[in-house]
């Protein structure tokens, strides 16, 4: 699998899936044929979780090629992670807990020999270590799949959900604090309180077309239990006045020139770079470099533009004398940053989210009841 790091790729990976691969969507997206045979899916997340692609081109594109009921599953599919980013938006100490919870579970269990085994690919499960292996290869799972793992690292492996969501984080082109952490939480069993996932071994057989034997697992395991429960916090998504303002641009919105906001003159932008140094969660070093890289394309973009732009490390925020506003970084690592270094803020909301995520307050099959209304608002 290969990943390039600019958005003439990611354009050209949609087109290229909307012509030839979409209309057998719904009947083969479940199924992993490993990692050089991935047709069936898009593979367009690390574009989406960047804003290199936004939901609405792709759900735009998918329409000028097929109705909504012959869309409706890629639709659905497409619009998780935007219910997801909601759901914690309106919940946002889910992710506070979970760093307090990892920052103790990491230190209990940084020399235990089941987790290292984990992390390094070295179980007694043939299907986990392939996965492992390339997770750090790739970094990229098919979804399925990391059902299936984070179900064998729970309940058969029985490490804590935390650590394992924390490694996802480490390695996935994709990654972010909302989709991933809630993922985790739901095979667990703690995010629908009672309702977990449990891999099987006919169903991993079955849906990776029998390539892997000897798959033991723990398929009676009872879902793990959290007494935590999370209110609704009220959300401002309000914009703010814009005008003769310099932007910060974080790594989820990295293509400007797509957004609500394009045609407002900004004095300047400035794209935010958050490396590791003031990251709760270490990210690897390929997934470092691939957000350096569509970082870059934004900068190279922007400026056969001719905006005005630079790239600056988030330590250097508070250096900025200017009058400032964010497109707003979502919960995660660049609003915790923010948080704790007392940067107050004023932010740009999308549209999309500004509509969607009033529906994001129950579950995603409530959710998808708005779908049709969200679209048609918005395409």
């Amino acid at each position: 699998m290969n990943f390039e790091a600019s958005r003439a790729k990611a354009v050209e990976k949609l087109h290229n899936f909307i012509e030839n691969n979409l209309s057998d969507y719904s009947k083969l997206r479940n199924f992993d044929f490993g990692p050089k045979k991935r047709s069936n899916i898009s593979c367009l997340s690390p574009y989406i979780t960047h804003g290199i692609l936004n939901e609405q081109e792709v759900i735009k594109k998918s329409l000028n090629k097929f109705s909504f009921s012959k869309n409706e599953k890629f639709i659905q599919e497409v619009l998780w992670r935007t219910y997801w980013k909601g759901w914690l938006e309106l919940r946002p100490n889910v992710w506070s807990d979970y760093l307090i919870e990892l920052n103790k579970i990491r230190e209990e269990f940084k020399n235990e020999k089941n987790y290292l085994a984990a992390i390094e690919g070295k179980t007694n499960i043939e299907c986990f270590n392939e996965w492992v292996n390339e997770l750090k290869e790739n970094n990229y799972l098919h979804n399925h799949t990391r059902m299936w793992f984070a179900s064998i690292w729970i309940f058969t492996l029985e490490l804590p959900w935390q650590l394992g969501a924390e490694f996802f984080m480490q390695h996935l082109f994709d990654g972010d604090a909302a989709s991933n952490t809630l993922g985790w939480r739901w095979v667990a069993g703690v995010q629908t309180q009672g309702k977990h996932y449990l891999a099987s071994e006919w169903n991993i057989k079955k849906f990776t077309n029998n390539r892997f034997d000897n798959i033991k697992l723990n398929e009676n395991a009872p879902p793990k239990v959290s007494e935590k429960t999370y209110s609704i916090v009220k959300k401002d998504l309000s914009n703010k006045n814009i005008d003769n303002k310099n932007l910060l641009v974080f790594d989820n919105n990295l293509s400007f020139e797509n957004t609500d906001f394009q045609n407002h003159k900004f004095e300047k932008i400035y794209i935010i770079s958050n490396k590791n140094e003031n990251r709760s969660i270490k990210l690897s070093e390929k997934v470092i470099q691939f957000k350096s890289l569509l970082i870059d394309d934004q900068k190279q973009r922007l400026k056969v533009h001719s905006i005005d732009c630079e790239v600056v490390d988030i330590s250097e925020i508070k250096n900025i004398s200017e009058s400032i506003i964010g497109l707003y970084p979502t919960v995660g690592e660049n609003l915790d940053y923010l948080n704790s270094n007392n940067l107050k803020l004023d932010f740009l909301f999308r549209k999309l989210d500004q509509y969607s995520w009033q529906y994001c307050n129950k579950g995603f099959f409530n959710f998808k009841n708005f779908i049709p209304k969200i679209i048609t608002t918005f395409n």
